[in-house]
């Protein structure tokens, strides 16, 4: 498997705009080229060559992808076309209301340090104009929506820096509410993960 890289120094923008609109051009579409150009464009890269397309072509160049590709294809390329926050805050309102894949939900909330949640929850109100906890609350159920709530809500230390004596405290906490007593204390592990 081979890695993509972004090159030391990239063709400008309407060079990139210009490729691809002859990749639209014809019978179908240029798909190789579709993903030369893109796949080796860091996301501010991406956002330039939005914005050249739009001026250089009068053409969003989402809505041009969307008409030139197809299946899943064409959701991982408009997907990539978006910033992280945005292309996290896409994902969580498909998986959440849409799909009902809670697992990839969980995989985006629980892979995201506080700030990018706290930012993402911004990006996703201001997309689709409703709360991100909202819409958890009404798609999720049980313990698994106590804890993608309190993830996505409570704040958490980010750092690298680790507090032994807490790390402690808390598996102390956990044993007390777990193994050491029949049944589970589901809200102690909540709170502390």
């Amino acid at each position: 498997m081979s890695t993509l890289n972004v090159p030391p120094i990239p063709p400008s923008p309407r060079d990139d705009a210009m490729q691809l609109h002859r990749a639209f051009k014809g019978f179908g579409c240029d798909t190789s080229a579709v993903i030369n150009i893109l796949a080796h464009r860091d996301a501010t890269q991406r956002a330039y060559l939005q914005q050249e397309y739009r001026a250089t072509y009068s053409e969003d160049l989402l809505k041009r992808l969307s008409s030139e590709l197809s299946g899943k294809f064409e959701n991982a390329i408009l997907l990539w076309m978006h910033d992280p926050a945005t292309r996290d805050a896409i994902i969580l309102k498909q998986t959440l209301t849409v799909s009902k894949n809670l697992e990839a939900t969980t995989e985006v909330i629980c892979s995201r340090t506080p700030s990018q949640l706290q930012y993402l929850r911004q990006i996703y109100h201001t997309r689709f104009g409703v709360y991100l906890d909202h819409d958890i609350e009404r798609n999720a159920s049980g313990d698994h929506k106590k804890i993608l709530l309190a993830y996505v809500s409570t704040p958490r230390h980010e750092g690298p820096e680790v507090n032994r004596e807490m790390a402690e405290n808390d598996a102390k906490v956990l044993y007390k509410a777990g193994e050491k007593k029949l049944g589970t204390d589901e809200k102690t592990f909540v709170q502390i993960f």
